[in-house]
């Protein structure tokens, strides 16, 4: 599988509300929460009459809400343990009220020993307090930052940034009250909760929420607009498909992103996605421009290339369905750890799929931690099953990551990299082409090409190695995803170029020449 020209043209509204989805996870939310909370907030304009104009701000502002709080995940798993479960909490309670703190209170140092969690809890008070605040008001320059980023107006900007101030004043980052704060902010705050009690407690439990908080965290005229006619603004929530309903919706003019502009809106979404951990900035920028050198040099056709550096842009995104707890962890991890780890590819894949320009893009990015022999995840493919872009994406991303420092290791040098990706290309995990080019890319002095004797493609040394195993051209076809005839073809070039007569000679042969995997 080879993806072709995926992004020829993509849409703003689809970008933004792909990553609201992303969104979703790291609040531990069902994914199109922020899709349906803008569906909400859409048919409050409606009640409300707003201009194109008004409707186009909070179209996206809706969208953006709590797109920057996955910004400290670090700091928040440092005081909360379990960061997405922290955020999650934010539901439940009112933040500003005793119930609110008291239950805020009760999360620190979750996940810790009772002795680590008493000095966690000492630390908070001595200034804890101080830095939660200090990260709102980080969650807002950073969302309005990116707003910036991707184009959108200043209007947008300004309620981008107050979607956390409160009716009361007791908000942030300014303590803005009532009609200081832009309406775009009120009306997509106001439908962010008012979606989960209703996804949770149906109509009943919404409008409760509005009346208890109306003219505190929210706009008296919001709440009695919900509570006037509940059904009307929260009718067919459940069996509408929001993604299609809120893209439709999008505002008149819309946004169209073409070329270049692609390119720069993925980056722009991939730097800020990287900021979930201090051990990730940068990764998904440079795994794109690695693997898209690597490919390049081993002579992939432009538009592939193309594709497969924008691919390398948004693998990571299902990275904010996982907790810091676990990707910022110094020791070992658990067997449960390494399950919600392997399941972060499938969530990128889940996040893309929705968009018809992302799909493809997302069927590329799922494989990275794939390897040829089985071994990897989230899916378990084998050789032909992974697609030639997936293979150079996966040694991109691996060298970087082995490049970068991690909790539990510091930084490998250049060398000590080059030598495991060798290996693994050796004992068959990694695609050997793309090991080969990627190295080269990344500054390595070309690798001798006595590393695939007798003139053999790394496609004929796969199927040497199950040749030599004693499988059937039919049982090969099987594991490499390939036709028997293929298998057949491969088999004779390889008798061919080896001089072999039969298995055994070519078994033999893979023996002396160090072609099969070892232990």
């Amino acid at each position: 599988m080879t993806v072709r020209n995926p992004c020829r043209e993509l849409r703003l509204a689809e970008l933004v509300a792909a990553l609201s989805l992303g969104v979703d996870l790291g609040f531990d939310q069902p994914m199109e929460h922020v899709l349906r909370q803008c569906v909400i907030s859409l048919r409050l304009a409606d009640r409300l009459q707003l201009g194109e104009d008004e409707r186009s701000t909070l179209y996206y502002t809706a969208l953006m809400v709590n797109v920057a709080c996955h910004s400290d995940a670090h700091e928040q798993a440092k005081w909360f343990g379990d960061d997405i479960a922290m955020k999650a909490g934010k539901y439940r309670h009112d933040g500003r009220s005793l119930r609110g703190l008291a239950a805020g209170l009760r999360t620190i140092g979750a996940g810790h020993p009772p002795w680590d969690r008493l000095r966690i809890g000492l630390e908070f008070a001595l200034g804890g307090f101080r830095e939660v605040d200090a990260m709102i008001e980080r969650h807002a320059a950073l969302a309005r930052g990116l707003a910036a980023e991707l184009g959108l107006d200043d209007a947008t900007q300004r309620a981008v940034a107050a979607s956390y101030e409160r009716w009361d004043g007791r908000g942030w980052p300014a303590g803005l009250r009532g009609d200081q704060i832009p309406l775009a902010a009120r009306i997509s705050q106001f439908a962010e909760y008012i979606e989960v009690a209703q996804r949770v407690g149906g109509p009943e439990a919404a409008t409760a929420l509005a009346r208890e908080r109306a003219g505190r965290q929210f706009d008296p005229h919001l709440a009695a607009t919900l509570t006037g006619d509940p059904d009307g603004l929260l009718a067919g929530l459940d069996t509408a498909r929001s993604w299609d309903v809120v893209l439709e919706a999008e505002p008149a003019l819309r946004r169209r992103l073409r070329g270049d502009a692609v390119d720069e809106a993925l980056a722009t979404v991939a730097d800020f996605v990287d900021l979930k951990s201090p051990y990730t900035l940068g990764h998904s920028r440079a795994v794109a421009d690695l693997a898209a050198d690597a490919a390049r040099l081993a002579g992939m056709a432009d538009d592939e290339v193309t594709d497969l550096r924008r691919a390398g842009l948004v693998h990571d995104l299902g990275r904010l369905g996982v907790s810091n707890a676990i990707w910022d962890k110094p020791g070992p991890l658990g067997a449960g750890e390494w399950e919600r780890i392997r399941l972060h590819p499938y969530f990128t894949e889940r996040i893309l799929c929705q968009s018809p320009a992302l799909a493809p893009l997302g069927a590329v990015a799922v494989q990275h931690h794939e390897r040829l022999d089985g071994s990897g995840y989230p899916r378990g493919l084998r050789g032909g099953a992974i697609s030639p872009q997936a293979r150079f994406l996966a040694v991109a991303d691996t060298y970087r990551t082995l490049r970068e420092p991690r909790p539990h290791r510091e930084a490998l040098t250049a060398d000590a990299v080059a030598v495991r990706l060798s290996r693994d290309a050796r004992e068959g995990r990694l695609d050997a082409d793309a090991v080969e080019a990627t190295l080269t890319a990344a500054g390595h002095r070309a690798t001798a090409r006595h590393s695939r004797p007798a003139g053999l493609s790394a496609r004929e040394i796969e199927v040497l190695r199950l040749v030599a195993q004693g499988l059937s051209s039919r049982q090969i076809a099987d594991r490499l995803v390939l036709s028997p005839k293929t298998v057949r073809n491969h088999t004779e070039h390889i008798y061919a170029k080896t001089g072999a007569v039969n298995r055994v000679a070519a078994s033999l042969f893979a023996v002396q020449h160090g072609l099969l995997p070892v232990d």
